[in-house]
């Protein structure tokens, strides 16, 4: 899953992310509403967690903009703001479910869980291209309708790639979608995971091809119509 964080307290952004990519969830962050709302037009999130007292403004202004223009990303407001007033304003305002600062951890993954259920964010889970079809939720891929058997890390730079497909991924991007924080990565290990994927996606003829540009990155683009 990828998620866009929108918090500006450095403390819960760091805890919050390593959290998140513990449970293999890619996260982009944001620390103020305008730079959510650029993410937001140029990214498809499975998710947006929202904090409300933002530096230039009410999160729930956020919301509105993103109902107000169709997008129906899954919005989870986190805030210290959780008396029944202003759980109201916030479900009122678009947003799909509230949680009050302190909270568990365990509990923001199963409303997470519970949100990507729904039948607006279960369609929004695949990505397609050329004869590939990556399916978000159960973090598969299939071409042509059969299944692609990929190791963990092929997977995940497959869906960064995917995401973004005829765009740039920049080698930061990817690194931090496919290692975690405590890993002991060599120099070439994301090459070599790129260059194993590239080869299965040939041989299976997935319609797609992944190009780089040395010490850049690579992008993956389309070669054949789904």
């Amino acid at each position: 899953m990828r998620i866009l964080l929108v918090e500006d307290e450095p403390e819960m952004v760091s805890a919050l992310r390593a959290a998140l990519k513990r449970h293999d969830m890619v996260v982009d962050h944001a620390a103020s509403l305008s730079e959510a709302d650029d993410f937001a037009l140029e990214e498809n999130y499975d998710a947006i967690l929202l904090d409300r007292q933002l530096p230039d403004g009410d999160g729930l202004s956020l919301v509105r903009r993103l109902r107000g223009r169709k997008d129906g990303t899954p919005v989870l407001v986190l805030t210290a703001r959780g008396d029944i007033p202003d759980r109201v304003a916030g479900l009122d305002s678009g947003a799909d479910d509230y949680l009050a600062k302190p909270f568990a951890f365990e509990e923001l993954l199963a409303r997470l869980r519970a949100l990507l259920r729904r039948p607006s964010a279960v369609q929004a889970q695949m990505i397609r291209a050329g004869h590939l079809a990556f399916d978000m939720g159960h973090r598969e891929a299939t071409i042509r309708g059969e299944p692609l058997a990929l190791p963990r890390r092929e997977l995940l730079v497959l869906e960064a790639l995917m995401r973004r497909t005829g765009r740039m991924v920049q080698r930061a991007v990817l690194m931090e979608a496919v290692f975690g924080l405590d890993d002991e990565i060599q120099s070439n290990a994301l090459d070599t995971h790129v260059s194993r994927l590239r080869r299965k996606l040939a041989d299976a003829e997935g319609g797609v091809t992944i190009n780089g540009i040395r010490g850049v990155g690579y992008l993956l683009r389309e070669t054949a119509n789904p």
